[in-house]
């Protein structure tokens, strides 16, 4: 009898610490829920990763926080979010969504197609072998990132044409991006709390007169209620943004991550002209291009800003160093190539 049991307790253990055996259960945030193209393309990606040994079960959640609130506590074993959130987990691949950290200006004008160049650029870096180690902080590491797209400045009023008009302005602020309040404070301007749920709502409303969103969340979201007919929106990236996934190494085969960054990688053109089509879909009458000087001046400001967050520890220095040197690969004029800026030993 002993021996049954014996027996009986040693098949248990191994079905419940065998990862190749159990379901792994992962948080996708997606604003829209389960109509958004983040969710449909994690169901795509979780298609793609059985051949890899994964057998993932997708739990969507509008509420960015809370989604990684249940990965953090346990509830999921991975969690697809922005890198405003996944920072905690992995801050060397967060660098990417640093202010300006892969916005190009050249000649006063705004790249957008070596901007993208600068986040592909680092994402190959980061799915590469050679960067597994970058990959892996304490029990996480990185599954892959997608950009989200640029995040762009609307305001619901066009004489908020440049900084100086910005002051005294009430801005939305994500309390959780100590960054952003503080780059909303430089300026002069007032930092107002605010939330994933609520930031759109708050902007349509007046609460706030300018927020910081990607275009992807302009039609879902309404936004054009708060622009107004007075309204604008800066065509001028504080951030491209990036949607990371993470995942505790213990939940998932073994080599699982080294796939996972390589199927992301290969959709990376895919996921950038569901953001193109997003771009397109705000009316030309609501943006506004900076002029050269201030093109300029907002790439400079962002750089003190980043600098100064990294040396608070807000931002890591190991990734921003990375992704200057790539800055300086796609845009090898700019003269922070030829300063000592970001050059951390």
């Amino acid at each position: 009898m002993k021996h049954v049991w014996g027996v009986a307790l040693a098949t248990v253990l191994i079905l419940v610490t065998s990862g190749a055996q159990a379901r792994q259960k992962v948080c996708v945030f997606d604003i829209l829920g389960t109509t958004g193209d983040g969710y449909n393309n994690a169901k795509d990606y979780a298609i793609e990763m059985q051949k890899h040994g994964a057998d993932i079960e997708l739990k969507v959640y509008v509420d960015e926080r809370v989604a990684v609130e249940d990965f953090r506590t346990g509830q999921c074993d991975a969690v697809m979010a922005t890198a405003l959130r996944t920072r905690a987990f992995n801050s060397v691949t967060a660098s990417l969504d640093s202010l300006g950290a892969s916005t190009v200006v050249k000649k006063g004008k705004l790249d957008m197609a070596a901007s993208i160049d600068v986040v592909r650029k680092a994402v190959q870096i980061f799915a590469s072998p050679k960067a597994a180690s970058l990959m892996v902080q304490g029990p996480y590491e990185v599954g892959g990132i997608a950009p989200l797209g640029a995040a762009y400045a609307f305001v619901n009023d066009r004489q908020i044409a440049n900084l100086e008009a910005a002051a005294g302005k009430r801005v939305a602020s994500f309390d959780h991006d100590k960054a952003q309040s503080q780059l909303i404070q430089r300026v002069g301007a007032r930092p107002v709390a605010a939330d994933v749920t609520n930031f759109a709502t708050m902007f349509n409303n007046g609460n706030v007169d300018v927020i910081m969103a990607p275009s992807i969340v302009f039609k879902p979201l309404e936004l054009h209620k708060g622009l107004g007919s007075k309204g604008a929106v800066h065509r001028f990236p504080v951030t491209i943004l990036t949607y990371q996934m993470v995942f505790k190494r213990d939940r998932f085969p073994e080599g699982f991550g080294q796939k996972s960054r390589e199927v992301w990688l290969s959709r990376f053109d895919t996921v950038v002209a569901l953001t193109r089509r997003a771009d397109a879909t705000i009316p030309d009458r609501y943006w506004m291009d900076p002029s050269e000087i201030d093109a300029d001046r907002y790439v400079g400001l962002m750089r003190e800003g980043r600098i100064e967050m990294a040396e608070k520890g807000v931002y890591d220095k190991r990734g921003l160093k990375i992704i200057k040197r790539i800055r300086c690969e796609v845009n090898p004029a700019a003269s922070e190539c030829a300063q000592p800026t970001e050059t951390w030993p």
